[in-house]
Protein backbone atom coordinates (compact mmCIF):
# COMPACT_ATOMS: atom_id res chain seq x y z
CA UNK A 1 0.00 0.00 0.00
CA UNK A 2 2.09 3.37 -1.24
CA UNK A 3 -1.11 6.10 -1.04
CA UNK A 4 -3.85 6.12 1.56
CA UNK A 5 -6.97 8.27 1.84
CA UNK A 6 -6.80 11.13 3.89
CA UNK A 7 -10.45 10.35 4.80
CA UNK A 8 -9.39 6.83 4.98
CA UNK A 9 -6.67 8.21 7.76
CA UNK A 10 -8.37 10.32 9.37
CA UNK A 11 -11.51 7.33 9.65
CA UNK A 12 -8.35 5.25 11.04
CA UNK A 13 -6.99 8.13 13.37
CA UNK A 14 -10.62 8.39 15.34
CA UNK A 15 -10.87 4.34 15.50
CA UNK A 16 -7.40 4.13 16.72
CA UNK A 17 -8.04 7.13 19.55
CA UNK A 18 -11.44 5.14 20.71
CA UNK A 19 -9.33 1.84 20.83
CA UNK A 20 -6.97 3.61 22.80
CA UNK A 21 -9.29 4.85 25.21
CA UNK A 22 -11.35 1.50 25.39
CA UNK A 23 -7.62 -0.63 25.73
CA UNK A 24 -6.65 1.58 28.60
CA UNK A 25 -9.84 1.49 30.95
CA UNK A 26 -10.57 -2.50 30.51
CA UNK A 27 -8.57 -3.83 27.69
CA UNK A 28 -9.42 -5.27 24.17
CA UNK A 29 -8.71 -2.02 21.88
CA UNK A 30 -7.04 -4.55 19.59
CA UNK A 31 -10.52 -5.46 18.71
CA UNK A 32 -11.01 -2.49 16.91
CA UNK A 33 -7.31 -1.67 15.06
CA UNK A 34 -6.35 -5.24 13.86
CA UNK A 35 -10.22 -5.30 11.51
CA UNK A 36 -9.68 -1.55 10.64
CA UNK A 37 -6.63 -3.01 9.05
CA UNK A 38 -7.80 -5.27 7.54
CA UNK A 39 -10.40 -3.59 6.02
CA UNK A 40 -7.61 -1.96 4.18
CA UNK A 41 -6.42 -4.83 1.82
CA UNK A 42 -3.59 -5.55 4.26
CA UNK A 43 -2.11 -9.50 4.26
CA UNK A 44 -2.87 -10.08 8.28
CA UNK A 45 0.77 -10.66 9.07
CA UNK A 46 1.30 -7.07 8.02
CA UNK A 47 -1.85 -6.22 9.94
CA UNK A 48 -0.49 -7.92 13.21
CA UNK A 49 2.29 -6.40 12.82
CA UNK A 50 1.48 -2.88 11.68
CA UNK A 51 -1.33 -3.23 15.11
CA UNK A 52 1.44 -3.64 17.31
CA UNK A 53 3.50 -0.11 16.49
CA UNK A 54 -0.20 1.15 17.26
CA UNK A 55 -0.93 -0.68 20.45
CA UNK A 56 2.66 -0.10 21.53
CA UNK A 57 2.34 3.30 21.77
CA UNK A 58 -1.63 3.06 23.60
CA UNK A 59 -0.10 0.42 26.25
CA UNK A 60 3.24 2.34 27.20
CA UNK A 61 1.18 5.56 27.95
CA UNK A 62 -1.55 3.49 29.86
CA UNK A 63 1.10 1.22 31.79
CA UNK A 64 3.18 4.65 32.54
CA UNK A 65 -0.17 6.08 33.79
CA UNK A 66 -1.12 3.57 36.29
CA UNK A 67 2.43 3.39 37.46
CA UNK A 68 2.50 6.59 38.09
CA UNK A 69 -0.69 6.77 40.33
CA UNK A 70 1.14 4.01 42.41
CA UNK A 71 -1.31 1.28 41.03
CA UNK A 72 1.47 -1.06 39.86
CA UNK A 73 4.59 -2.48 41.24
CA UNK A 74 7.28 -3.45 38.58
CA UNK A 75 9.83 -5.32 40.77
CA UNK A 76 6.95 -7.85 42.25
CA UNK A 77 5.88 -8.80 38.69
CA UNK A 78 9.52 -9.77 37.38
CA UNK A 79 8.56 -13.14 36.39
CA UNK A 80 5.67 -12.24 34.70
CA UNK A 81 7.68 -9.80 32.84
CA UNK A 82 9.93 -12.94 32.00
CA UNK A 83 7.51 -14.91 31.11
CA UNK A 84 5.55 -12.55 28.94
CA UNK A 85 8.60 -11.68 26.74
CA UNK A 86 9.07 -15.17 25.55
CA UNK A 87 5.73 -16.03 24.82
CA UNK A 88 5.30 -13.21 22.59
CA UNK A 89 8.79 -14.44 20.89
CA UNK A 90 7.24 -17.80 20.53
CA UNK A 91 3.88 -16.51 19.37
CA UNK A 92 5.10 -14.15 16.54
CA UNK A 93 7.72 -16.79 15.27
CA UNK A 94 4.88 -19.18 15.19
CA UNK A 95 2.17 -17.07 13.49
CA UNK A 96 4.96 -16.03 10.89
CA UNK A 97 4.57 -20.04 9.61
CA UNK A 98 1.13 -20.01 9.55
CA UNK A 99 -0.41 -19.50 5.83
CA UNK A 100 -1.98 -15.58 4.87
CA UNK A 101 -5.22 -17.74 3.45
CA UNK A 102 -5.62 -19.55 6.87
CA UNK A 103 -5.21 -16.17 8.97
CA UNK A 104 -7.92 -14.15 6.72
CA UNK A 105 -10.36 -16.79 7.86
CA UNK A 106 -9.33 -17.75 11.65
CA UNK A 107 -8.59 -13.83 12.97
CA UNK A 108 -12.42 -13.08 13.00
CA UNK A 109 -13.13 -15.94 14.88
CA UNK A 110 -10.31 -15.28 17.29
CA UNK A 111 -11.58 -11.70 17.75
CA UNK A 112 -15.22 -12.76 18.22
CA UNK A 113 -13.92 -15.67 20.45
CA UNK A 114 -12.22 -12.91 22.50
CA UNK A 115 -15.31 -10.72 22.69
CA UNK A 116 -17.34 -13.38 23.45
CA UNK A 117 -15.05 -14.96 26.50
CA UNK A 118 -14.59 -11.06 28.23
CA UNK A 119 -18.41 -10.32 28.10
CA UNK A 120 -19.45 -13.91 29.88
CA UNK A 121 -16.43 -14.87 31.73
CA UNK A 122 -17.52 -13.82 35.78
CA UNK A 123 -14.85 -11.92 37.72
CA UNK A 124 -14.57 -12.30 41.50
CA UNK A 125 -15.87 -8.88 43.05
CA UNK A 126 -11.99 -7.97 44.18
CA UNK A 127 -12.00 -5.01 46.49
CA UNK A 128 -9.13 -5.52 48.25
CA UNK A 129 -6.39 -3.32 47.46
CA UNK A 130 -3.47 -5.25 48.81
CA UNK A 131 -1.42 -7.85 46.74
CA UNK A 132 -0.59 -11.03 47.03
CA UNK A 133 1.97 -12.88 49.45
CA UNK A 134 5.43 -13.80 47.36
CA UNK A 135 5.63 -17.54 47.55
CA UNK A 136 5.99 -20.65 45.29
CA UNK A 137 2.41 -21.07 44.06
CA UNK A 138 2.08 -17.55 43.47
CA UNK A 139 5.32 -17.68 41.08
CA UNK A 140 3.83 -20.91 39.12
CA UNK A 141 0.70 -18.17 38.63
CA UNK A 142 3.06 -15.90 37.36
CA UNK A 143 4.77 -17.48 34.82
CA UNK A 144 1.84 -19.50 33.25
CA UNK A 145 0.36 -16.52 32.78
CA UNK A 146 2.51 -14.55 31.16
CA UNK A 147 3.66 -17.23 28.93
CA UNK A 148 -0.18 -18.00 27.72
CA UNK A 149 -1.29 -14.52 27.49
CA UNK A 150 2.26 -13.19 26.38
CA UNK A 151 1.75 -16.42 23.70
CA UNK A 152 -1.62 -14.67 22.36
CA UNK A 153 -0.64 -11.57 21.56
CA UNK A 154 2.40 -12.31 19.70
CA UNK A 155 -0.17 -14.59 17.65
CA UNK A 156 -3.11 -12.69 17.10
CA UNK A 157 -3.67 -9.79 20.19
CA UNK A 158 -6.92 -8.75 20.10
CA UNK A 159 -8.51 -8.56 23.65
CA UNK A 160 -5.31 -9.48 25.59
CA UNK A 161 -5.67 -6.56 27.65
CA UNK A 162 -9.08 -7.72 29.14
CA UNK A 163 -7.52 -11.34 29.40
CA UNK A 164 -5.29 -9.81 31.78
CA UNK A 165 -7.14 -7.79 33.58
CA UNK A 166 -9.84 -11.15 34.11
CA UNK A 167 -7.51 -13.50 34.60
CA UNK A 168 -5.14 -11.49 37.47
CA UNK A 169 -8.60 -10.96 39.28
CA UNK A 170 -9.05 -14.50 39.59
CA UNK A 171 -5.82 -15.63 40.18
CA UNK A 172 -4.46 -13.34 42.33
CA UNK A 173 -7.81 -11.48 44.19
CA UNK A 174 -6.90 -7.84 42.69
CA UNK A 175 -9.52 -5.10 42.33
CA UNK A 176 -10.21 -4.40 39.26
CA UNK A 177 -7.71 -1.45 39.26
CA UNK A 178 -4.84 -3.19 40.43
CA UNK A 179 -5.80 -5.74 37.76
CA UNK A 180 -5.89 -2.76 35.32
CA UNK A 181 -2.33 -1.71 35.73
CA UNK A 182 -1.16 -5.54 35.73
CA UNK A 183 -2.74 -5.79 32.35
CA UNK A 184 -1.27 -2.53 31.01
CA UNK A 185 2.44 -2.97 32.20
CA UNK A 186 2.46 -6.77 30.80
CA UNK A 187 0.28 -5.80 27.59
CA UNK A 188 3.12 -2.73 26.46
CA UNK A 189 5.78 -5.81 27.81
CA UNK A 190 4.37 -8.63 24.80
CA UNK A 191 3.13 -6.15 22.75
CA UNK A 192 6.87 -4.21 22.37
CA UNK A 193 8.34 -7.99 21.98
CA UNK A 194 6.02 -8.74 19.17
CA UNK A 195 6.91 -5.24 17.06
CA UNK A 196 10.01 -5.80 17.53
CA UNK A 197 9.95 -9.54 16.14
CA UNK A 198 7.59 -8.39 13.58
CA UNK A 199 9.86 -5.50 12.24
CA UNK A 200 12.88 -7.92 11.94
CA UNK A 201 10.53 -10.30 10.09
CA UNK A 202 9.61 -7.42 7.65
CA UNK A 203 5.98 -7.47 8.42
CA UNK A 204 5.36 -3.79 9.71
CA UNK A 205 3.36 -0.82 7.86
CA UNK A 206 5.23 1.90 9.75
CA UNK A 207 2.92 4.86 8.47
CA UNK A 208 0.18 3.52 9.38
CA UNK A 209 1.09 2.44 12.49
CA UNK A 210 3.11 5.43 13.56
CA UNK A 211 -0.17 7.41 12.37
CA UNK A 212 -2.27 5.38 14.42
CA UNK A 213 -0.08 5.01 17.51
CA UNK A 214 -0.36 8.37 17.88
CA UNK A 215 -4.00 8.83 18.51
CA UNK A 216 -4.10 5.91 20.34
CA UNK A 217 -1.57 6.51 22.98
CA UNK A 218 -3.93 10.40 23.41
CA UNK A 219 -6.67 8.19 23.78
CA UNK A 220 -4.82 5.90 25.90
CA UNK A 221 -3.72 8.83 28.12
CA UNK A 222 -7.87 9.83 28.65
CA UNK A 223 -8.91 6.86 29.17
CA UNK A 224 -6.67 5.44 32.29
CA UNK A 225 -7.44 9.06 33.80
CA UNK A 226 -10.90 8.09 33.24
CA UNK A 227 -10.58 4.73 34.82
CA UNK A 228 -8.61 6.02 37.75
CA UNK A 229 -10.81 8.65 38.60
CA UNK A 230 -14.49 6.60 38.27
CA UNK A 231 -12.88 3.42 38.94
CA UNK A 232 -15.05 0.13 38.42
CA UNK A 233 -18.34 1.60 38.66
CA UNK A 234 -17.09 3.20 35.26
CA UNK A 235 -14.93 0.44 33.97
CA UNK A 236 -17.11 -2.50 33.99
CA UNK A 237 -20.39 -1.11 31.98
CA UNK A 238 -18.04 0.45 29.52
CA UNK A 239 -16.76 -2.89 28.45
CA UNK A 240 -19.22 -4.61 28.74
CA UNK A 241 -21.01 -2.13 26.39
CA UNK A 242 -18.05 -1.83 23.62
CA UNK A 243 -17.14 -5.86 23.73
CA UNK A 244 -20.81 -6.12 23.22
CA UNK A 245 -21.20 -4.09 20.33
CA UNK A 246 -18.41 -5.81 18.62
CA UNK A 247 -18.82 -9.11 18.99
CA UNK A 248 -22.34 -8.72 16.72
CA UNK A 249 -20.42 -6.35 14.42
CA UNK A 250 -17.37 -9.18 14.08
CA UNK A 251 -19.54 -11.72 13.81
CA UNK A 252 -21.37 -10.52 10.80
CA UNK A 253 -18.16 -9.73 9.06
CA UNK A 254 -17.15 -13.48 9.72
CA UNK A 255 -20.08 -15.17 8.50
CA UNK A 256 -22.20 -12.97 6.75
Amino acid sequence: MEYIEPTTLVILALVAFAAGFIDAVAGGGGMLTVPALLSLGLPPHIALGTNKVAASFASSTAAFTYYKKRLFKPRYWLRSFIATFVGAIAGVLLVDKISTAFLDKALPLIILAAAIYTIWHKTPDGNKNAIPTSDPKFHTKQLSQGIALGFYDGMAGPGTGAFWTVSSMALYRLNILLASGLAKAMNFTSNITALIVFAYLGHVHWALGLTMGVCLMIGAYAGAHSAIRFGAKFIRPMFVFVVSVLAVKLAYQAWF
